[in-house]
């Protein structure tokens, strides 16, 4: 789930245990986790699928001294969704999300989120912040103290729960009123899901997992990852529309892991073979992440070498990349926040 980290990276420590299955080893280890340079602001870029756009309001602490700011995590499937952001006329976890809080307290919020995913990406952690003021319903303009957090969270869930049931408030935190779930963030991890096989996939598997027919050449992708990993000029991994001042980047970790599960009881189908691309930054270009798997498959598959990765990495034009991979398997895991600006208690 959430995660909150000291500013050295060996004091991270999960609010809740992320996923299952050991975490794949860092390629590159940052010693600690100094201020992000003037190319590499998390505001100023996208993750996986965020656009770049900073309002002036989204800096801001919360403005009513009578509003308590919390942090909240969420995990959601994003099959039914058009994003995280805002839309017109389209159903989104930001949207879902003010509605519930709108429902709990009587009155308009502004959510703003860590990390932004596109329409089609699920999210194990994601988490974002909120003002809220209690008001008393009973006399107008009485000051009342601050929702306890785990009052937010039943809450929140209870109004949750009546909107297609696929997102889950999973943790909330009291937060001092100048956090911002966004620029406080120290690095962000995705997940990527392959399954390589000639079979057809699983019902259940189609909306969580890129289908590759061809076998998938693991140590050829490991190697392409050992390029691509560290600080880049990242413009061949960065989509058309993307409002990120520099193209610059540091990834952390590019990882591939197999893991194998094979059924052969009466009944079950040969299972395909299950990679998992990790991706670790303090923040990502717009569709870097999807464009970054797109590559790795290619290489896997045969159709491109390790060669060309380097070359279409030094070529700096997106036009000489893969095709970028589908969204519907692509999953936000964790965010790491610095524990100095997180505690576990309300009021000032």
């Amino acid at each position: 789930m959430s995660a909150v980290s000291s500013d050295s990276a060996a004091a991270k420590r999960p609010i809740e245990p992320s996923i299952a299955g050991p975490s794949p080893p860092a390629k590159l280890q940052r010693p600690s986790h100094p201020s992000p340079s003037a190319d590499e602001v998390p505001g100023d870029a996208a993750n996986g699928g965020e656009v770049a756009g900073v309002k002036s309001e989204e800096m801001a602490g919360a403005l009513n001294p009578r509003a308590q700011r919390y942090l909240v995590a969420v995990e959601y499937v994003g099959t039914r969704f058009s994003g995280s952001q805002q839309q017109p006329n389209q159903r989104t976890v930001v949207g879902v999300l003010e509605e519930a809080f709108h429902k709990f307290i009587g009155q308009p919020v502004s959510i703003f989120c860590s990390s932004r995913t596109d329409a089609g990406v699920h999210a194990l952690s994601n988490v974002c912040h909120v003002d809220v003021e209690r008001i008393s319903k009973r006399k107008p303009g009485e000051v009342l103290p601050p929702h306890e957090a785990g009052v937010v969270k039943r809450a929140v869930n209870h109004f949750l729960q009546k909107n297609e049931c696929d997102i889950m408030v999973t943790d909330v935190r009291c937060v001092a009123p100048d956090f911002h779930a966004r620029y406080k963030a120290l690095e962000r991890t995705y997940h990527y899901r392959l399954l390589s096989g000639s079979e057809p996939l699983s019902v259940f598997e189609k909306t969580s997992a890129w289908h590759v027919p061809e076998n998938l050449n693991v140590q050829a992708m490991k190697k392409a990852c050992s390029i691509l990993v560290g600080h880049h000029d990242f413009s061949s991994f960065r989509a058309a529309g993307c409002q990120a001042n520099s193209p610059m980047r540091t990834l952390d970790e590019l990882t591939v892991t197999e893991y194998c599960k094979r059924w052969t009881r009466i009944g079950k189908r040969l299972r395909h073979r299950c990679f998992v691309v990790t991706a670790r930054a303090r923040s990502f270009l717009y569709h870097q992440v999807r464009l970054l798997v797109g590559l790795l498959k290619s290489v896997g598959t045969g159709d491109l070498t390790t060669a060309d990765a380097e070359r279409i990495l030094n070529s700096k034009t997106v036009t000489a990349a893969p095709p970028m991979a589908p969204a519907c398997a692509l999953s936000f895991v964790i965010c790491c926040l610095s524990e100095a600006h997180v505690f576990d208690h309300c009021g000032r």
